[in-house]
């Protein structure tokens, strides 16, 4: 007789589940519909969230220089090597050689979005954006070049042609100042 009895007992539960289920359906099907047209509308809606990271890019100051000294701490991080730096010397205007960002190559296929980069940089000079629309046809359009902005007519490199004037001397420093004995310790030997 438990056989019967079960048999019913979970007709009853499968009912009840499907007419709960119906239920949330019905409720779906009334429901006013909101289609967002995508590509249509793209600059109405925020489609990626604001901490999301889609892409690398430099920080470039007002005047159209970016942050980055080509020290390849950003390189040294990356896991996988998605960045490249290649520097170039520069003489100096007092005669000094320095290192100078000659191209900084960024392989968006590659890129784990570990954020390594970013953090580690000691100046602040590169950023995650979060555009998330970087669909290409080829592997090679995903290696971009960041630092794509030419070169400032005030940058610390002179101009080929240009004499460079010798530094001045440094003026002598003062030699610091002995540190005086403390009297309380004196006393305490005497």
């Amino acid at each position: 007789m438990g056989s019967v009895k079960d048999y019913f007992s979970s007709l009853g539960t499968g009912i009840s589940s499907l007419v709960k289920g119906m239920g949330v359906t019905g409720k779906e099907f009334l429901t006013k519909k909101v289609t967002e047209e995508y590509p249509d509308h793209r600059k109405e809606f925020e489609y990626a969230a604001p901490r999301f990271r889609a892409k690398l890019q430099f920080i470039y100051e007002a005047d159209g220089r970016n942050r980055c000294t080509a020290c390849g701490t950003c390189q040294r991080n990356c896991p996988n090597g998605t960045i490249s730096i290649t520097t170039k010397m520069v003489d100096m205007p007092d005669g000094k050689k320095k290192r100078k960002l000659d191209s900084y190559l960024y392989d968006l296929g590659s890129c784990t979005f570990c954020e390594l980069c970013v953090t580690t940089c000691p100046f602040d000079a590169i950023e995650f954006t979060n555009d998330f629309e970087q669909a290409v046809f080829t592997r090679e359009k995903l290696v971009q070049k960041l630092n794509y902005l030419p070169e400032q007519p005030n940058d610390p490199a002179p101009k080929p042609g240009t004499p460079v004037k010798p530094a001045a001397a440094p003026a002598p420093k003062a030699a610091p100042a002995a540190p005086k004995a403390d009297d309380s310790e004196n006393k305490k030997e005497n």
